[in-house]
């Protein structure tokens, strides 16, 4: 183990390291040098720290630690297993690259109170990683609220009134159905289970049936706001005003991740498979996230400014994680824990991408794009490779992906599922393939800014990310071995 710590031990320190890393931030914001310096630093000691659980994770351990016993039975607890190993990874893979790009953003747009934003950063990281590791519903909803709360300042980080209007919608639709829904949820299986620990197989089996077990998902899947199921969706499009580093964070590191990883391990964990395949009318979980699905994506086709087109793209992403969990079949579940991971590279890539263009060029419009993949050749390769990803091409990781949740819905002849990831498929190509090709093969629009490329570091980390969509196409070893074992751990 890495420091001789154990793997209780890293747990904590993963959870710590970003709060130190922020005070960090805070006491050296009038060095931006040492203040950047300390975000990179404290980046590294958390992903070396969270990549040092995988081997103890794939070899079957699933440590825990309780903090806290809030009411007998009742405790502040982490857990960790496959699905919330996979999610941490990805978000402390991700933070480091994102803290490299948002320098050169910050710097390159001149942006104001740049160590308050790297400050809420680092707290949504830590809010990211407790959700990953909560061992029960309570420490997973503590985190949760933290989450929102500490996205809430990087939303509204203009601070103009588009934009604080814009963190209201953010904060009001996330608290309210998280308050008005999800708590109640909680208390509810509280009070019928006497527990509310994460169990392979779920909690809920003879405790509750029918009709009541129904309206109990319900309000599970629409009181997890983050996972944007429609309409609990119009924070997330409003949300694209803020900063382009902290519309990669709400896409790909932490905040729509959160939600649907929630969804995820709520449905394996406190439903379980098995109880929800026998329940009666159980596929309108289904129709709601295919509807989401086709619906975000035709939207998208129809919108011109870049970062609204991609928040509609992550809208029917996610969609895509809740179909598969509702297909309710072991196979799919591996699909949905794989397409949580393949989304992250790929739309951090696209949203990385936008940033970098609007920096180095001011543009912001699908349609002002003409020709800028001869100025801005790397920025597009890296958007293209982003795109072929969640169309669903190889070699791009997102095929793999979609090929779990597509032989899903075969093996259990969800007919309806099968056909949104086709349509929305085509879709994909629709909004995507023409910004491509007019980046690279129309001639520009006169009178436009002479400019090259964004700075070194912003182009740098896109670079990154968009080569990991190709290569985790060509080594998916790592998160496969932790999906499959999440799939096993559903049967």
């Amino acid at each position: 183990m890495m420091l001789g710590l154990s793997s209780e031990q890293l747990m904590l320190l993963a959870l710590i390291l970003p709060l130190l890393g922020g005070v960090g931030i805070l006491l050296s914001g009038r060095f931006p040098n040492v203040r950047e310096g300390v975000t990179l630093t404290t980046a590294i000691a958390v992903l070396l720290v969270v990549f040092s659980l995988i081997p103890a994770v794939l070899a079957g351990q699933r440590p825990s630690v309780t903090l806290l016993e809030v009411l007998p039975g009742l405790s502040l607890a982490f857990k960790l297993e496959p699905l919330g190993m996979l999610f941490a990874a990805v978000a402390a893979f991700l933070w480091p690259i994102n803290s490299l790009y948002s320098i050169g953003y910050m710097r390159g747009n001149q942006e104001k109170h740049q160590t308050r934003f790297y400050f809420f950063f680092a707290v949504a990281i830590t809010a990211a990683l407790g959700i990953a590791f909560a061992g029960n519903l309570l420490t997973l909803f503590i985190f949760y609220e933290v989450l929102t709360l500490s996205t809430f300042p990087l939303v509204a980080h203009k601070g103009t009134e588009k934009a604080m209007q814009a963190g209201r919608v953010y904060l009001g639709i996330l608290i309210t159905t998280s308050i008005g829904l999800l708590l109640p949820a909680i208390i509810w299986t509280w009070q019928v289970s006497g527990t509310l620990d994460f169990v392979p197989g779920g909690i809920l089996s003879g405790k509750l049936e029918g009709g009541l077990l129904l309206v109990l998902l319900f309000l599970f899947m629409f009181g997890i706001g983050k996972a944007a199921l429609m309409p609990i969706h119009r924070w997330l499009p409003a949300a694209m005003v803020a900063p382009t580093p902290v519309s990669a964070l709400l896409h790909a590191v932490a905040v729509v991740k959160a939600g649907v990883f929630s969804v995820v391990k709520i449905v394996m964990y406190i439903f379980g498979l098995d109880t929800l395949q026998t329940l009666p009318n159980v596929e309108w979980l289904l129709y709601v996230a295919a509807f989401t699905v086709v619906l975000a994506s035709l939207i998208a086709l129809r919108q011109d400014n870049l970062k609204r087109r991609l928040a509609y793209s992550t809208i029917g992403q996610l969609g895509y994680v809740v179909l598969a969990t509702a297909i309710l079949a072991p196979i799919s579940i591996v699909g949905a824990a794989l397409h949580i991971v393949a989304h992250a590279v790929g739309k951090i890539t696209l949203f990385f991408a936008a940033g970098a263009i609007y920096t180095a060029s001011k543009k912001t419009e699908v349609g002002q794009l003409d020709g800028i993949g001869k100025r801005m050749p790397w920025t597009m390769a890296a958007f293209t490779l982003g795109a072929l990803s969640m169309i669903g091409v190889p070699p791009a990781v997102g095929f793999i992906s979609k090929w779990y949740i597509v032989m899903g819905a075969f093996q259990t002849e969800q007919w309806l599922a099968l056909g949104a990831i086709v349509v929305s498929t085509l879709l994909n190509a629709a909004y995507f393939l023409p910004i491509i090709f007019a980046a690279f093969f129309k001639e520009e629009q006169p009178g436009g800014k002479d400019h090259g490329e964004a700075p070194f570091p912003a182009v740098l980390a896109l670079c990154i990310t968009a080569a990991l969509t190709f290569l985790l196409f060509l080594f998916p070893d790592i998160p496969l071995a932790l999906a499959q074992q999440i799939g096993v751990e559903v049967r």
